[in-house]
């Protein structure tokens, strides 16, 4: 079992891995060409397993391997193949690849599933491209609203609705419904962050996700003059006026953290590079964005209020113009106990003692959860960081992962675990 599960994830990876747009890194947009393709690729490996393949109005792929009882609710597992710009090999990836070797040794055995093995690749579940959470497998939960359709891409200006049309889908459809009944999704991801690294363990369990509260097209106006003939207090300098937001929000959300509250705080896109701004110009305009994270909705709440706050004492005294654009959310959500405690069992008898962790990111997990399905992680140890070209993974982690699920899942009786 161990052999087709390392060989199926080295296969799949080496295969997602090149379709890519140029790198540095891996750039499959949502949405795109590149992301079809590698969909097209997974769809290959799954009907040589001979695995019945659908795909649903927002192309979400899905691959069945009949389980003893038909009549129970499936088990569904997988993650997307989209990236953002110049990402990593493994973020979505490595969790496709790891569903499929899953469903390869559960063939390779000859032992049949309790219930249906679905394959499940979603959608465009990186947000950088379409302002929409989730927008893949919450068409697929009947979730998707007609104004997220309608969202724009952010390189492009075409909406989703365009995209999906673009490649095949029906965005009619997916407002329709109805969606998918609930039942159970594991999702295999890397972790984002150095936690298991440092810890030197191969994987966790991740037990809740956190939301975001985000500002992404936010803009500060001052006004353009002189680097060298405007005085200090003359001038309306945009890029000194998020300096002093930036620094602020440093200092609550340290202080937030004292207080015992989970919540990250990024601006994670500065531009003042356009064709106005020059060497000698004091600059009278910056674009930038703010990403909040929590796990508790009124800490982002307590947070965007404070950066409401901080902008306008700094608009007053800098003499400058804060527009921060359209708001987009995330909800904070709670993975299932029960789905974490079956495969921390199945882990303790092959020898792995899993954590229970917080997911900083956000994944198409927390959409499942929050149309009602028992929704699991299981974080892999990653020291590089996430959403960058140095994205690291050990495929012996995954392996043992996989191997984890193939014993809890084999080792049911069928039917629904409470």
């Amino acid at each position: 079992m161990s052999a087709i599960i390392r060989d199926t994830i080295d296969r799949l990876l080496d295969r997602i891995n090149a379709i890519s747009d140029p790198g540095p890194g891996f750039t499959r947009p949502s949405y795109s060409p590149l992301e079809s393709r590698a969909y097209d690729v997974v769809a290959e490996e799954v009907e040589r397993l001979g695995m019945a393949v659908s795909r649903d109005a927002a192309l979400n792929l899905f691959a069945r391997l009949p389980g003893r009882d038909r009549n129970a609710p499936p088990i569904y597992i997988g993650s997307h193949v989209d990236t953002v710009a110049m990402g990593g090999a493994y973020d979505g990836a490595a969790g496709v690849a790891g569903a499929v070797a899953l469903a390869a040794a559960f063939v390779d055995s000859g032992q049949v599933p309790p219930v249906d093995l679905v394959v499940t690749v979603t959608r465009a579940e990186e947000s950088v491209w379409f302002p929409v959470s989730y927008a893949g497998s919450r068409a697929a939960l009947g979730r998707l609203t007609a104004p997220e359709l309608q969202a724009k891409r952010a390189d492009n200006g075409r909406t989703l609705s365009d995209h999906i049309r673009a490649e095949g889908g029906d965005p009619d459809a997916i407002l329709s419904g109805p969606g998918l009944s609930p039942a159970r999704f594991i999702e295999l991801h890397i972790e984002q962050g150095p936690v298991l690294d440092d810890a030197k363990e191969a994987f966790g369990i991740v037990d809740g996700v956190r939301g975001g509260l985000r500002y992404r097209e936010a803009r500060i106006g001052g006004t353009w003059a002189h680097s060298g003939g405007a005085a200090r207090a003359a001038r309306s300098d945009a890029v000194f006026a998020l300096a002093d937001l930036i620094v602020a929000m440093d200092k609550h959300w340290g202080n937030i953290l004292e207080g015992g509250d989970d919540l990250a705080v990024t601006f994670g896109r500065v531009d003042a590079a356009s064709s106005e701004h020059a060497f000698a110009k004091v600059p009278g305009r910056v674009d930038f964005c703010v990403d909040l994270r929590s796990d508790d909705v009124a800490v982002l709440e307590r947070a965007d209020a404070l950066l409401q706050a901080e902008a306008a004492s700094i608009a007053a005294s800098r003499g400058v113009r804060f527009d921060f654009g359209q708001q987009s959310r995330s909800q904070p959500t709670r993975l299932s106990a029960g789905l974490g405690n079956m495969i921390a069992d199945a882990a303790q008898r092959l020898g792995h003692s899993p954590r229970r962790m917080l997911s900083g990111g956000g994944h198409d997990a927390a959409a499942f959860a929050q149309a009602g399905w028992d929704s699991v992680m299981v974080f892999l140890r990653n020291w590089n960081g996430s959403h960058n070209p140095d994205e690291a993974m050990d495929n012996a982690d995954l392996a043992a992962a996989v191997e984890t699920l193939y014993v809890a899942i084999a080792g049911e009786t069928g039917g629904h675990d409470e």
